[in-house]
């Protein structure tokens, strides 16, 4: 009697899980991730496409230090976010927005640990192509994406840093990746610098690495960037192996 309740009991479960994935809502989602540091709220974007029979690529999204808060809105709010709603129907990537609270995404920082954390529940949550990761970021999200795809550089089937800063010496850790990076010409200059130097680093080391300098532009070349339709069919190019 009790086994037979007990099969019943995880019968149910698992159609609940299974009716879950089937009838997930869409579009721009509110979700609050419980960790040993508490709660935090982040934004989920699904397909309106979504279905749980086939799987979708992801995107990891790392904010500007404007962005930084706890209240859940800023980070979706600039750069990427935008760039989905002009498209929202048919965005055919699963877009993660967790929001940093200490202003900043180093790899190490309590923050992108979260943000991985997130991603991580994400993909178990959802029906993700774990060969098809992707990370991109904005100014200090940009520096975020340079670091965290040296520490983790397995896990990125491409990365998107743009204007932020990243450590020339960790070229040889992500040569293997491929990139694609923004920055306008006119930013800072040592940024600027910055950027030319990592990419033509990459350059020398991969044949995958893409770099765009906008003229005239200065830091914001992330509506440009995110807005640009050739970027998206580059990511859904690159895989994993």
């Amino acid at each position: 009697m009790k086994n037979t309740l007990l099969l019943a009991v995880v019968g149910l479960l698992v159609a609940s899980l299974n009716a879950r994935a089937g009838d997930a809502k869409t579009g721009f989602l509110e979700r609050v991730h419980k960790g040993a540091d508490g709660e935090a709220k982040y934004v989920l974007f699904v397909p309106h496409d979504y279905k749980a029979d086939k799987t979708y690529p992801v995107i990891l999204f790392l904010h500007g230090s404007g962005e930084t808060g706890s209240e859940g809105e800023k980070q979706v709010k600039t750069g990427l976010g935008p760039a989905i709603k002009k498209a929202e129907k048919t965005f055919g990537f699963i877009a993660v927005f967790p929001q940093s609270q200490k202003r900043t995404w180093k790899a190490d920082s309590d923050d992108s640990q979260r943000a991985l954390a997130i991603l991580e529940l994400v993909k178990k949550e959802y029906k993700s192509d774990p060969k098809r990761i992707y990370l991109t970021g904005l100014s200090m999200g940009g520096s975020g994406t340079w670091s965290l795809a040296a520490k983790h550089p397995g896990r990125w089937a491409a990365i998107v840093p743009i204007c932020g800063r990243g450590d020339i010496d960790s070229v040889s850790l992500i040569k293997n990746v491929p990139c694609w990076c923004f920055v306008g010409d006119a930013d800072k200059a040592d940024l600027v610098q910055n950027n030319r130097e990592l990419t033509k680093a990459l350059k020398a080391a991969s044949s995958n690495a893409i770099y765009t300098e906008y003229p005239e532009v200065g830091h914001n070349s992330w509506d440009r960037a995110y807005a640009t339709p050739e970027l998206y069919d580059w990511l859904l190019k690159h895989s994993l192996k």
